[in-house]
């Protein structure tokens, strides 16, 4: 039975998914104003962008410039699954400036990548990105596969930028602030006056985890002192920036090999 699934979030606008099952239907060549990249989850396409021809199955990522006409079809009448990734250009921008220097951005010049690495890192990412998670986290993830398969796109030979001076006490000082919210590199970027994707990079270079990891072992350790407190563990995970009381345990028991529940029985004197 053919299912589509669509996730926008308004906080992280330049990004759209879609993932599609089992679908037979057929396109007409069309346009995207996004930069674009899909790939086969099962099933395999004829893909076609402008003069270019290719077949197109699992293992490998669509590229699909902004504005580029295009179409991808089912062989025979078969029908198939697949993923569909479409990302603001000015985005795009922010993560090419974040490691090679341009004023604008630089369109790939494949229109397929035969990549199993970045094939099940793509798949991954999408996936995750559909889930109820951290909008920090999801961020980071899209950013750093965005990341890589421009890398793998871009001739940037002796273009590559000087890290940025990182002020990281500023920054540890946003993330262990206002827990039970959700926050984005954007939202600390413009805090800090920084590209958000150099801001991500070099903060693990000098930290040795990413802003969401840092955050999130903040948000246990309030988490424990709440439950210490012996406040009921749905308030603890609305409290500590959890969607929901499922949503803390997950991340809690990640974190310490116990539940909030155990925590509260075993450890709280």
């Amino acid at each position: 039975m053919a299912q589509e699934r669509f996730w926008l979030d308004k906080n992280l606008p330049f990004v759209e998914c879609r993932y599609s099952t089992n679908s037979g239907k057929h396109y007409k060549p069309h346009i995207h104003s996004t930069l674009s990249i899909g790939a086969i989850d099962n099933g395999e396409v004829l893909y076609k962008v402008e003069q270019e021809n290719s077949l197109l199955k699992r293992g490998s990522l669509a590229i699909i410039n902004p504005n580029t006409l295009h179409q991808c079809n089912p062989l025979k009448e078969e029908s198939r699954s697949y993923y569909m990734l479409y990302l603001d250009t000015k985005w795009c921008l922010k993560i090419q400036q974040s490691f090679c220097k341009t004023d604008s951005f630089i369109e790939p010049n494949r229109i397929i990548i035969k990549d199993q690495e970045l094939y099940k890192g793509y798949i991954e990412c999408m996936d995750f990105l559909m889930r109820d998670e951290f909008l920090l986290e999801k961020e980071q993830k899209i950013s750093t596969l965005i990341e890589k398969i421009f890398r793998e796109l871009m001739d940037c030979q002796d273009r590559e930028t000087k890290k940025v001076p990182l002020h990281v006490e500023a920054i540890k000082e946003i993330l262990t602030s206002n827990l039970d919210e959700d926050i984005t590199l954007e939202d600390m970027s413009k805090k800090l006056k920084i590209n958000p994707y150099t801001l991500l990079r070099n903060f693990k270079d000098k930290v040795g985890i990413t802003p969401h990891a840092y955050r999130m072992n903040y948000r246990i350790e309030y988490a424990k002192k709440l439950l210490q407190q012996e406040n009921q563990i749905s308030y603890v995970a609305l409290e500590c920036g959890f969607y929901d009381q499922s949503h803390l345990n997950k991340h809690f028991k990640a974190l310490t090999a116990t539940t909030p529940r155990e925590y509260q029985l075993n450890f709280v004197q």
